[in-house]
């Protein structure tokens, strides 16, 4: 079922409940998937960027065993842990264990957040390593109990003005570890399509103050075409 939903902050919303949490992953799969033809047909190319945490780990999962036209796609990340890059909760790492060592990407078509070097230097260099696009095909988002996405906390610099800058070095998050790096609202924004994947009962609130037009994070989001929200019809 979907329903179209436009909030107080003029982010438009596309809201689609699954019955099921397979259901969902396989529908975001096959997002992922029709997206990227349809970006390799009109544009050579499909720049897609990654979430992290829990939620994505079995779509990507799922995306390995899919047959596409791997040499054509181009990955990147919404946000970073500053940590070692083998350390188990960065999301470069999982996304390689759940997926991406697993089909044919070109290794230099693969391009992680340099977190490992702290975040103000991380932040730095991802802005030059993303300079060459324009726009994302297709990135994904995820949302916690406090409404944030990616690593854009409440009460934290979103980054939302147009002459933000493309990163933001986060030094406050409120779970360790405490140094991150993140897209900017403006530069999420700057996407074809947002797909956000919400599970868990534990985001209810975060998603009724959403739908309510409360200005959590994740409403920052505004690309000109509206984001899709996937998320299990038990929290909402």
């Amino acid at each position: 079922m979907s329903t179209l939903y436009q909030a107080k902050s003029m982010q438009i919303c596309r809201w689609h409940s699954f019955t099921s949490l397979t259901s969902l992953e396989n529908a975001a799969t096959q997002t992922i998937l029709d997206s990227a033809q349809h970006a390799i047909q009109q544009r050579g190319a499909f720049h897609l960027v990654l979430a992290g945490g829990n939620t994505p780990r079995q779509i990507y999962k799922k995306l390995r065993e899919s047959q596409a036209n791997w040499q054509r796609w181009h990955i990147y990340f919404g946000d970073e842990r500053c940590l070692a890059t083998n350390h188990p909760d960065r999301n470069s790492l999982m996304a390689t264990e759940a997926w991406l060592s697993h089909v044919g990407i070109p290794r230099q078509q693969i391009h992680p957040i340099p977190a490992e070097f702290g975040a103000k230097i991380a932040a730095q260099r991802y802005v030059e390593m993303i300079s060459s696009v324009k726009m994302f095909d297709l990135a994904l988002l995820g949302l916690g109990e406090d409404g944030h996405t990616a690593s854009l906390f409440p009460k934290d610099e979103l980054g939302e003005n147009p002459l933000a800058p493309a990163t933001l070095a986060v030094f406050n998050a409120p779970k360790p570890p405490a140094e991150r790096v993140s897209l900017s609202a403006n530069r999420l924004s700057a996407s074809h399509q947002i797909l956000f994947l919400i599970t868990g009962k534990n985001k209810a609130t975060a998603l009724q103050n959403w739908r309510d037009g409360i200005a959590i994070p994740a409403a920052a989001i505004r690309p000109e075409n509206g984001v899709d929200i996937f998320v299990e019809n038990n929290i909402i």
